[in-house]
């Protein structure tokens, strides 16, 4: 499935494994500032919805490949529910490990609503946030993992 910066209507994750949809990606500069980008930020030319395996996979325009899991996603989620209002008001999530995504939904040209398989469906990833944990995947999950320890709580 490729994902430019310009979606028409919401994409079901067994339309996103049948790779049967193509848009073109064209951004504007209201786009970039409403996203906080700028015109040299990395902008995904892919996502693919690996269903068997729980995995999200981006590529973006600088040849950049991530796979982030369900789970890295969904206890990662940029929605208040999660990160609460402030620092330190952050919400830790468990018994997401078996969690999928159903669908993704586009909003405008920057980002997507991903809506989980346990009712989740808050929180938009924009481009620049789906780049950060990419970047920092191994710094943000053994955090995860510690703060998960520390709680005594379980992932599955």
């Amino acid at each position: 499935m490729y994902y430019g910066s310009h979606f028409s209507g919401a994409f079901s994750a067994s339309a996103i494994e049948a790779g049967t949809r193509a848009v073109s990606l064209v951004p504007t500069l209201t786009d970039f500032n409403m996203a906080g980008l700028t015109p040299t930020s990395p902008r995904p030319t892919e996502l693919k919805l690996h269903q068997a395996s729980r995995e999200l996979e981006i590529t973006f325009d600088n040849a950049m490949t991530f796979r982030l899991s369900c789970e890295f996603l969904r206890v990662h989620s940029p929605s208040a529910e999660v990160r609460g209002h402030g620092p330190g008001q952050e919400v830790l999530q468990v018994g997401k490990k078996n969690v999928a995504i159903n669908a993704i939904d586009p909003v405008g040209t920057y980002a997507v609503k991903l809506v989980f398989s346990d009712g989740h469906e808050t929180g938009l990833y924009s481009w620049d946030y789906f780049y950060d944990l990419g970047i920092n995947h191994d710094s943000y999950w053994q955090t995860y993992l510690k703060r998960m320890e520390n709680a005594k709580a379980s992932r599955g």
